[in-house]
């Protein structure tokens, strides 16, 4: 007989099945990896320098004040005053926000925190998007930040707080 060896129809099932397992597994793979390179979005240049406009944008009177929401938890902000100095309207603006330690040191860092408009008009301040209220050149309008919590190392003083991120016209 040769060394010619019968398959069974099991035998032959079995390798279809492991074949057509592998296939699967190897174009849901190909799929992803494509999906990955499709979605992927290029990174921003990170220059670490402020947008031009961000010179034209003043804070002052910053006032600092917590209170506790209803789940019990204690809510910080900083209020203050935006001042726009330049020729065109900003409708948005983020800035960046250190706290720092009794040491000097870096506790937290909040990269791209919101600068929201506090309208004072309804019953309540109640803390808008630039976008609801933008501010035109040469104004100044109240502002507020709101941080959900603070790291503990932090020494209860004002922090450092840098405009980050501009969108004028």
């Amino acid at each position: 007989m040769g060394g010619l060896t019968p398959q069974s129809p099991l035998t032959e099932e079995r390798d279809s099945s492991r074949r057509i397992i592998f296939l699967t597994v190897a174009a849901v793979l190909i799929g992803a990896v494509v999906a990955a390179l499709l979605l992927r979005t290029a990174p921003k240049a990170a220059s670490g320098l402020p947008p031009a406009y961000a010179a034209n944008l003043k804070l002052s009177d910053f006032k600092m004040s917590a209170a506790e929401n209803f789940v019990g938890a204690t809510v910080s902000y900083i209020d203050g005053s935006l001042t726009n100095a330049g020729s065109k309207t900003v409708t948005h603006a983020a800035v960046q926000v250190v706290f720092k330690d009794d040491m000097g040191q870096v506790a937290q860092r909040e990269d791209n925190v919101p600068l929201r408009a506090l309208r004072t008009t309804g019953p309540y301040p109640e803390a808008v998007d630039l976008t609801i209220s933008p501010l035109a050149p040469g104004q100044s309008q109240p502002f507020r930040l709101t941080f959900e919590s603070i790291s503990a190392q932090w020494n209860h003083q004002y922090p450092e707080i840098q405009v980050i991120d501009v969108t004028a016209k």
